[in-house]
């Protein structure tokens, strides 16, 4: 059975209502987010307000949670505060795009339907950072701390695999 959050909703019949749908969600209920690979759990929860701006169908999205994420840098998890607010008009074609007011980002609505949870994915995707690391001087272990070359055997032989390259190259 599907979650009330992942199921589309008529545009038009919630913006004449002016209706108000909060909303909790793990972010690895998410589909869009579920395949992000760093992305290890975290959830979000705010609302969704419809109604209309200039005659069009708009979504006004309050979010705020945290994603745990995997640093890049030392491959431990970090958790990323998320928190966001944004005005969407929800449109019909992506030609209906060219005629909106800056104040407004553009989201398709196909066949006038949207879910609250594609509304969700769009905000957190836009915070979560391209490339997650902890910040600068932040918690990463210092480097060396824990690494794959201090985990092997200090009796072990070094590999050269191009030592005798030269001798080869040189026998006519």
């Amino acid at each position: 059975m599907s979650q009330p959050w992942s199921t589309p909703l008529e545009v038009d019949r919630l913006s004449r209502g002016a209706a108000a749908l909060d909303f909790d969600v793990e972010l690895a209920q998410l589909p869009r987010l579920s395949s992000r690979v760093e992305l290890t759990g975290g959830a979000v929860r705010g609302t969704v307000r419809f109604g209309r701006d200039s005659g069009r169908a708009v979504a006004d999205v309050t979010l705020e949670g945290a994603a745990r994420l995997t640093c890049q840098r030392c491959m431990q998890p970090m958790t990323l505060p998320l928190s966001g607010h944004v005005k969407v008009a929800l449109l019909a074609s992506a030609a209906e795009a060219s005629t909106l007011e800056d104040a407004l980002e553009p989201m398709l609505a196909p066949e006038g339907r949207i879910s609250v949870a594609e509304l969700i994915e769009e905000e957190v995707l836009l915070s979560l950072p391209i490339v997650p690391m902890h910040e600068e001087g932040g918690q990463c272990p210092s480097p060396g701390a824990h690494s794959a070359a201090s985990d092997a055997p200090t009796d072990a032989v070094t590999q050269r695999p191009f030592a005798r390259l030269g001798e080869l190259l040189n026998q006519k």
